[in-house]
């Protein structure tokens, strides 16, 4: 190899050691040409279309995620309308049943009051049954005593039924009109 550097120096020739010979370059040129028209041709269009289809999923990707995340907002609209008419309905509810408490309460008021009239107006008939037949009882042992009184005061024996009745009904029924008079 010495020998050769020494051969071309000799020679008187001064070739550059950075640009290479003329048919090195062409050579070079046509093989490029060759592998650039292979990719050209054949290696870019597949290239190009894995990378169209890659950009088509990742499209279809972002479409369906869009599509999901627009159907996942519709439901959560959708729940929460859902769950405000539940809480609508059931404060409804609540009211019907505070509204129905009333009226039953308002019902069965009534009903006792209605009850209560009546035990008080069975009463009252009851006691006025009573007070008519403790009168009637106090007007013959009244009547009973103070013929019996008469009898004693007078001396004679006041035996006539009717007439002693009459005597004592009279005399209740003074008693009874300076009674009234009295108040």
């Amino acid at each position: 190899m010495f020998n050769a550097v020494i051969a071309a120096a000799a020679e008187g020739e001064s070739a550059n050691p950075l640009l290479p010979a003329v048919y090195d370059i062409v050579w070079s040129l046509v093989i490029f040409v060759v592998i650039l028209f292979f990719f050209w041709k054949y290696v870019l269009p597949k290239m190009q279309k894995l990378l169209d289809d890659r950009a088509e999923a990742i499209e279809g990707n972002i479409a369906k995620a869009d599509d999901a995340q627009r159907k996942a907002e519709a439901a959560l609209e959708q729940y929460t309308a859902q769950l405000a008419d539940a809480r609508a309905e059931a404060g409804q509810i609540r009211e019907q049943a505070r509204a129905d408490g009333h009226k039953i309460i308002a019902e069965h008021k009534d009903q006792a009051l209605a009850e209560a009239a009546r035990v008080t107006s069975n009463a009252k008939a009851q006691i006025e049954a009573e007070r008519q037949a403790a009168v009637v009882s106090l007007r013959s042992e009244v009547g009973t005593l103070a013929i019996d009184l008469a009898s004693g005061v007078i001396g004679e024996s006041l035996t006539d039924d009717a007439k002693s009745s009459a005597i004592v009904d009279r005399f209740l029924a003074d008693l009874e009109a300076s009674e009234k008079a009295a108040k």
